[in-house]
């Protein structure tokens, strides 16, 4: 029988690349004050071993585990059916891999999952912690306080007296000018009975895109009959549109609070017998890659989920490599895409 090779140590690799042990163990836990040159070395050195890092070890040196936690405050029903998570699951993972940091996934649901969340941050058992979709009186802040972590939070805080937080850090998009952008071009284009379709207004997403709808329509609230609530899923968002279809006079447009809930919009417009734009327009939120699909293509707002993803990742790892000087928090620009539906 073959006797497997032995596992290259970190002798071997310090005399392949014809320096100390010490200078490689400094390159390999990525500590500071190598020689460009020498860590350019080790590195070739490392790759062409095959050397693998001992990862117990590594953590004694560094006291770092080299795992971030994303913590989504959603049941995984709605977090895999939603193509926003999967996007911005996707900038966060390659951020951390460029930095190779490993992502744990995290949901909750319900107490017993909190309890466990909690445990596990407190265990020791990452680095720092990501937390996004947080609802109103969400435990998850209280959470991450008690275990001491870097982390940095998906959205708009909403707790009290939240921009007094100097250490607070969080990445959004311009929820509010975003909504205001798409009830401005439907008044642009002559409609004027615009109706709105909000997600759960535990969430300041959908407030503040509430709250740009009133902007735009120069309102302190919505009319009644002009709002529907869609929970951000697309039955919820037929079922919103069915009610709104209910009163008379009908809206002649729509705004809808993300993607999903317009294309459950546009279901319940053709169920109805109506004709998207000519009787409705609607305009949808976020530009995930079905609204091109729609029938018709759908006009919405564009924010670059994975890039807020990225952001989150990158101002975390900076948290964790110069906790002296905390990063500051994100807001990104969003974009009205005009396509067939409005």
């Amino acid at each position: 029988m073959k006797v497997p090779a032995p596992h290259p140590t970190l002798e071997a690799v310090a005399a392949h690349a014809g320096v100390s042990r010490a200078t490689v163990s400094r390159v390999v836990n990525g500590t500071p004050g190598v020689r460009p040159e020498l860590r350019e070395k080790v590195k070739r050195s490392v790759a062409e071993l095959g050397y693998v890092p001992n990862s117990a070890a590594r953590s004694l040196v560094t006291r770092r585990t080299g795992a971030v936690a994303v913590v989504i405050a959603e049941p995984e029903t709605r977090v895999f059916a939603d193509p926003f998570f999967a996007r911005q699951l996707r900038g966060i993972s390659r951020e951390l891999s460029a930095n190779d940091l490993q992502l744990l996934l995290l949901l909750v649901e319900d107490e017993a999952d909190y309890q466990r969340v909690g445990r596990y941050l407190a265990g020791g058992h990452v680095d720092g912690t990501l937390m996004f979709s947080l609802h109103a009186n969400d435990p998850l802040r209280g959470i991450a306080a008690a275990s001491g972590l870097p982390t940095v939070f998906g959205g708009r805080p909403w707790w009290p007296e939240w921009e007094r937080d100097a250490s607070l850090v969080y990445v959004d998009t311009d929820n509010r000018d975003g909504a205001r952008q798409a009830v401005g071009h439907l008044l642009d284009t002559g409609r004027r009975r615009i109706a709105v379709i909000t997600g759960p207004l535990d969430q300041t997403s959908a407030v503040d895109r509430l709250a740009g709808y009133c902007d735009a329509l120069g309102v302190t609230e919505p009319e009644p009959a002009l709002h529907a609530h869609g929970d951000f899923t697309v039955d919820g968002g037929a079922a919103a549109m069915a009610r709104l279809l209910a009163h008379s006079p009908a809206p002649d447009a729509v705004f809808a609070g993300n993607d999903l809930m317009a294309t459950g919009a546009l279901r319940a417009l053709r169920a109805h017998g109506l004709s998207v734009p000519a009787d409705v327009a609607v305009v949808g939120y976020d530009d995930l890659e079905p609204a091109a699909w729609a029938d018709p293509p759908l006009t919405t707002v564009r924010q670059d989920i994975a890039r807020m993803g990225e952001i989150m990742a990158s101002l975390l790892l900076r948290s964790l490599n110069a906790p002296e000087s905390p990063p500051a928090s994100v807001i990104i620009p969003t974009e009205l895409v005009v396509r067939a539906s409005a």
